[in-house]
């Protein structure tokens, strides 16, 4: 696997983004991409803010964990 990609130079418009059909245009716009071997989550609605880079078995134990209520707590789901 490649070393991480470095925030500063991911550039958005090189990947294929796909966007949360949770998202319902109202600015919780989450879309993820797969970029040099990592998952990246973005932001759509502040393209300045950059993406957070994940392995792919980071990825996959936070979404196991999400779809397992693991992380409701914080968000008093």
């Amino acid at each position: 696997m490649t070393p991480e990609p470095a925030p500063s130079t991911f550039a958005r418009t090189s990947v294929e983004w796909t966007v949360s059909q949770y998202s319902g245009g109202g600015g919780n716009c989450v879309q993820a991409a797969v970029k040099d071997g990592y998952v990246s989550i973005g932001d759509s609605q502040n393209p300045g803010r950059l993406p957070q880079a994940s392995t792919p078995d980071e990825a996959k134990a936070f979404l196991r964990g999400a779809k397992d209520t693991d992380f409701d707590f914080p968000l008093h789901l």
